[in-house]
């Protein structure tokens, strides 16, 4: 037997006035959208703004679902939308924003596992990293280079 390590290495940002600023800009609209998700049933809100090669910036919010499991994570709204409307383009980077209706939410929050596989579908297929900025409703922001540094062990179409 052998042990493996795998490492995961993260940026950390104090607040939003400490990014870039193409990225706070980024950050600034998925707060905005944040706003406007559809979430009765959780009362937890997520907002995604991602950029593209083309210069566009797509938005996505998550919608929630009297019936759970037919609802869909704001990343994964995003994500698909800029794969629907501009196939060729290239996800460069994308920024993520959650609060809770009922409670704070200071503590950056990364992408659920479903929405991990599905944003690795776009980097394994456009051989590109993704940049990925998540926080919670304010507080530090933490930056991954790549999905694949926070899916380290991706299941993709190799393995089919």
């Amino acid at each position: 037997m052998k042990e493996i390590s795998i490492v995961s290495t993260f940026s950390v940002y104090n607040s939003i006035q400490e990014l870039p600023n193409d990225v706070q800009d980024l950050m600034a609209k998925a707060v905005n959208i944040r706003k406007k998700a559809y979430a009765p049933y959780s009362k937890f809100r997520v907002g995604v703004a991602i950029f593209l090669d083309n210069g566009e910036i797509v938005l996505g919010s998550n919608q929630e679902n009297a019936a759970y499991p037919s609802g869909l994570c704001a990343e994964r709204v995003a994500i698909f939308h800029a794969g629907a409307i501009y196939p060729e383009a290239k996800i460069i980077k994308m920024a993520i924003t959650a609060a809770s209706d009922t409670n704070k939410t200071m503590a950056p929050i990364p992408p659920c596992g479903s929405c991990r596989q599905s944003i690795a579908e776009y980097e394994i297929k456009q051989d590109t990293p993704i940049e990925i900025y998540f926080m919670g409703e304010s507080g530090e922001i933490h930056k991954s280079a790549s999905l694949k540094n926070l899916l380290p062990l991706m299941f993709d179409k190799k393995f089919l």
